[in-house]
């Protein structure tokens, strides 16, 4: 061989060699970069770039549950939670939404288990131009373990690769179709809305079986930035993006392109109901609830010695709450005080105490002294070590506050100590109905707006009840002296000596009229208020017997054994007061208010069940006499308004209109002393209703009995609600007779007596009396 030859056959072999160093080094960098990324992914696995959820925490993802609360009509009333989110199942998904999602944020599902090779190669070599790659498995992961992305390169890869491993591993641990109900109810979209649930309650008031096309798409359209597409804020772009998931369904074949164009001419229908722990109905009874049941859990342990969350452990909370009912008691409470607060302005435009009347200067500073006091601000600068000196100072010091007003919060500029006088202005209300064979509370009203008054009128706030007190004055003559509503009993002056039931000095009750009119029927006599009649009834039967019958009738307060009490000298709750009138309607069995059915665990396990309490007080004979008595007070006493077209004195103002009840109702108004408090409670057969009206001090009132009794204070507000609760066909409030026992012993049909001294529409005004 030539040497040419030889040359040439040694760079041939020299070149062959190159080549085939290449090809192993290209074997070797291709094997061991794959050696590389599966190592890569194992120590993802094992857990060094961070902790890896368990197969314990992949079976049972942690998560926070939100407590609901469910009325008696099966509506979701509130909730307690960290993140306001309650699961639905993937039955409870419409068809559409599930399409919507996987149109939009994932088109193959379906067919990958976990990650999308075609995404992440497309989103790769586009540098992300083109979208991500994560599919709803890895978002999902992502949710459930590890929350934001990392923002450092090196950290967010990592931070991908879990989110790999761990779409893997809840591919094989779920179906297609618990992946996305997981995703769904996980999902944040702002606004106090966790989950699919608490979002379409929230922005649209509706459950998710109930959504249609276009509203589900407007809900997968916000999970790609749910901050930044929020609808509250940022409608425009929200329609925009809804407009896509519209488009993306079409592209997809989930609905026609004809479909797609026409809804997405739609605009958003939209109807914001936050739900807050001080939004929504029923607002103060939550708060109740919230406390009651904060002592529950800790008596009812789970079986392993924890205790329940209410806001992580997702217990359902079934409650007596009528949501009809109580929607129809806020609105009453609004309409009316709203209307009255307006005359009570106007009523202190010349007082110089505003909003105190009788009072002197003195006291006044000393009320406004202790509301500073009792505010956050007062508590906050004295934890900060402010002196008395500085504090006092800085709450006459000009700031900007928002203020609470019948029109809607007003951002304004006073003084903190002005805004306590402003607040100071503001007629309260409390209010509760029962049905009394149950003990079932129907409705709680504790004040005028939880935001701004956080004070309980119902469960806290106990008032001095006056005259509403007296049917069980009568009630404890009739039993113990065995009268009937039809004796007659007279009407005179009435001195009840100095010693006699261990009064220190002579008592002379007057009547609001200061006059007398003679012989007349005990029914008259309550009817008309008449408080020489009643305190001639405390004097025969004695303090001692009626706080007896007071205590049988489940009130708690402390009730001195005075006479005065007679006319109500006596502080009572409206849901004790209400309890207590509720057992003349049940037949004379005292039944404990009940507020709570039944309490479930998150997988429907009972852990409570009501047992009512009651209790037998009286004779069936002496509650229906009472009944009947109090029947008087609507035919021709104080409650008469609520059968007539009469609209005298400003009532008509206050109002709005007058009510024209025909059927039977059983009540009783309050007046007292100097118009502090009025009250009515008032009843049909399968439902008592109790308010109180009145200002948070005693000392601030109306100047006269035009508007500061009870008859126009409360008694309004009754009609208003029961005008409203009657025309909800859906309800079953009775219009109909109190049942007679029978074998009916008390003599209870006083129409053949002659109806001497009955109050008329015009004494009535005249006849509400004035309480010691």
């Amino acid at each position: 061989m030539s040497s040419t030859q030889n040359k040439k056959e040694k760079n041939k072999q020299k070149a062959q060699g190159g080549f085939k160093k290449y090809i192993v080094g290209f074997w070797v960098l291709f094997l061991g970069g794959c050696a590389a990324v599966i190592f890569f992914f194992l120590c993802a696995s094992w857990g060094v770039f961070g902790p890896m959820p368990t197969f314990d925490e992949l079976e049972n993802p942690a998560s926070n549950v939100a407590t609901e609360v469910i009325s008696s009509d099966g509506k979701t009333i509130g909730k307690f939670y960290l993140e306001n989110r309650v699961p639905v199942s993937y039955e409870d998904l419409p068809d559409y939404l599930v399409k919507a999602l996987i149109a939009t944020e994932d088109e193959r599902f379906l067919t990958h288990s976990g990650i999308d090779a075609r995404g992440t190669l497309r989103a790769v070599t586009a540098v992300g131009s083109k979208g991500g790659a994560s599919t709803i498995t890895q978002q999902l992961a992502k949710l459930l373990f590890h929350g934001e992305g990392a923002r450092n390169l090196p950290k967010r890869i990592a931070q991908k690769a879990k989110e790999w491993v761990i779409a893997v591993k809840l591919e094989r641990q779920y179906t297609k179709e618990e992946i996305l109900t997981m995703y769904l109810n996980k999902a944040d979209f702002v606004n106090n809305a966790v989950g699919i649930r608490s979002a379409t309650r929230v922005y649209l008031g509706k459950e998710p079986k109930d959504l249609t096309i276009d509203e589900a798409a407007m809900f997968v359209g916000m999970l790609q930035n749910p901050a930044y597409f929020n609808p509250v804020r940022r409608p425009e772009l929200v329609l925009k993006r809804r407009n896509v998931v519209l488009h993306q369904m079409a592209r997809n074949e989930f609905i026609t392109q004809e479909q797609s164009e026409e809804m997405q001419k739609l605009p958003l229908s939209l109807n914001f109901t936050p739900e807050s722990h001080r939004e929504g109905i029923a607002t103060y009874f939550r708060e109740y609830l919230r406390e009651y049941m904060r002592r529950w859990v800790k008596e009812n342990p789970k079986k392993d010695g924890t205790t329940y969350d209410i806001y992580r452990d997702g217990l359902k909370i079934y409650v007596t709450l009528d949501s009809r009912l109580q929607e129809y008691a806020e609105e009453a409470v609004t309409e009316h005080i709203s209307n009255l607060q307006e005359e009570f302005f106007i009523d202190q435009k010349n007082n110089k105490m505003a909003p105190f009347y009788k009072i002197n200067n003195e006291t006044r500073e000393s009320i406004i002294t202790r509301a500073m006091k009792s505010s956050e601000r007062w508590k906050q600068m004295k934890e900060a070590g402010k002196s008395e000196k500085d504090i006092l100072a800085s709450f006459k010091v000009k700031t900007k506050m928002k203020v609470f007003t019948w029109k809607g919060d007003v951002d304004t500029v006073m003084t903190p100590r002005d805004s306590i006088i402003y607040y100071k202005h503001f007629l309260q209300a409390g209010m509760m109905s029962m049905e009394p064979q149950t003990g079932h509370i129907k409705a709680w009203v504790g004040g005028i707006n939880y935001k701004h008054f956080q004070y309980d009128h119902v469960g806290q706030g106990a008032r001095q009840v006056g005259s509403t007190f007296k049917p069980f004055v009568y009630a404890t003559a009739i039993e113990r002296l065995h009268y009937s509503p039809c004796d007659s009993i007279i009407d005179s002056q009435f001195t009840m000596p100095k010693g006699r039931h261990g009064i220190s000095k002579d008592w002379t009750p007057q009547n609001a009229s200061r006059n007398y009119k003679g012989i007349m029927t005990l029914k008259q006599a309550l009817a008309g208020s008449v408080n020489t009649v009643t305190a001639k009834l405390m004097d025969r039967v004695g303090p001692a017997a009626v706080i007896d019958l007071m205590r049988d009738l489940g009130v708690t307060s402390e009730i001195p054994e005075s006479p005065a009490i007679a006319l109500g000298a006596v502080d009572i709750t409206v849901s004790d007061m209400v309890a207590a009138f509720s057992t003349f309607a049940n037949k004379g069995i005292y039944v404990k208010p009940v507020f709570i059915t039944k309490i479930q665990d998150r997988n429907g396990v009972l852990l409570y069940n009501a047992i009512p309490e009651t209790k037998d007080v009286m004779s069936k004979d002496v509650a229906y006499a009472i009944v009947k008595l109090l029947e008087g007070v609507t035919e021709s006493g104080s409650g008469v308004r609520l059968r007539t077209t009469w609209s005298g004195n400003g009532y008509k103002r206050v109002t709005g209109h007058p009510y024209k009840f025909t059927n039977p109702i059983a009540g009783k108004t309050g007046t007292t002393q100097n118009q502090s408090d009025g009250w009515f409670i008032g009843m049909v057969p399968n439902l008592a209703t109790g308010v109180w009206v009145g200002n948070d001090d005693r000392a601030a009132h109306f100047r006269t009995m035009l508007y500061g009794q009870g008859a126009t204070l409360a008694l309004p507000i009754w009609g208003l609600y029961m005008n409203k609760a009657y025309a909800d066909k859906t309800l079953d409030i009775s219009k109909g007779k109190f049942e007679v026992p029978d074998n009916l012993s008390i003599r209870v049909d006083c129409s053949k007596i002659i109806e001497e001294g009955q109050a008329d529409e015009e004494s009535d005004l005249t006849t509400e009396e004035f309480d010691f």
